[in-house]
């Protein structure tokens, strides 16, 4: 068996005494993976190398793979978050963790699993706001709320409070101007993101979605309208609702609240 030459730099600059014990133990976690029969790898030290947890994508897995995995991965961690479940992977999971001490919870709204042994996010401080033009953006705007959260943030949320009817935004966002990071979801022309960002003074991330109908449907133009906003605003993919939640987050956990 070959040594990994990552794992063997970190022991070498460790016995020289160029790093302490703790840097080391840290470098070594960041380095955990494990396999899984022939199909999968589990990168188990994401959250030490990257601030954020490793997050499972159900689209496009079977649906033995992807209870395995999950499983696999919420022993090895204490948590695992899965996204994008359909109803037939929800089932496997669930029998997968029958009996095994790890409680899965299906939220629905968000199309995602929480697996937990017992461990909790540990909270951070950091404060995410989300915010939703239209009650069908709603979806995206909770799976964002889920990694958010797991990421140590308390999420606040202002739901259907769009372009067509502006006069909802401004009692709103009240609540909502404390918070470290916005995330604005919008389909259609996505108008919404570039008029938050004009009223606050924080990070605003915004997210098409993929309603809307006809030329430049499916996200298409919601993407084109934030792209080419005149007010200060950062854009993910259509429907990236992990994406967005994730970026929020590490901007919310910075300036020493981690």
């Amino acid at each position: 068996m070959h040594a990994n030459p990552v794992l063997s730099s970190v022991l070498e600059r460790y016995k020289n005494g160029e790093i302490p014990l703790e840097a080391a133990a840290e470098e070594i976690e960041g380095l955990r993976m494990e396999r899984i029969g022939d199909f999968a790898c589990l990168d188990l030290g994401r959250a030490v190398r990257c601030g954020m947890p490793e997050v499972v994508l159900a689209e496009g897995k079977d649906e033995a793979h992807l209870a395995e995995i999950a499983a696999c991965h919420a022993q090895a961690a204490g948590r695992c978050v899965v996204t994008r479940v359909n109803a037939a992977q929800v089932a496997a999971v669930q029998a997968r963790c029958a009996g095994t001490g790890i409680s899965v919870e299906h939220r629905e709204a968000a199309r995602v699993l929480v697996l937990s042994t017992g461990t909790a996010p540990e909270p951070t401080g950091g404060v995410v706001a989300i915010i939703t033009a239209g009650t069908s953006d709603i979806r995206v705007a909770e799976e964002a709320k889920v990694i958010a959260e797991e990421m140590g943030c308390t999420v606040r949320t202002a739901y259907d409070v769009g372009a067509a009817g502006i006069h909802r935004l401004f009692p709103a966002l009240k609540p909502l101007l404390d918070a470290d990071a916005f995330i604005v979801c919008a389909g259609r022309e996505g108008t919404l993101p570039a008029v938050v960002a004009g009223l606050v003074d924080k990070p605003v991330l915004g997210v098409p979605v993929s309603t809307g109908y006809g030329y430049m449907g499916q996200g298409r133009a919601a993407l084109a309208s934030m792209l080419q906003s005149c007010s200060v605003i950062a854009v993910v993919n259509i429907d990236a609702g992990f994406t967005a939640g994730a970026f929020a987050a590490r901007i919310a956990n910075g300036g020493g609240k981690q």
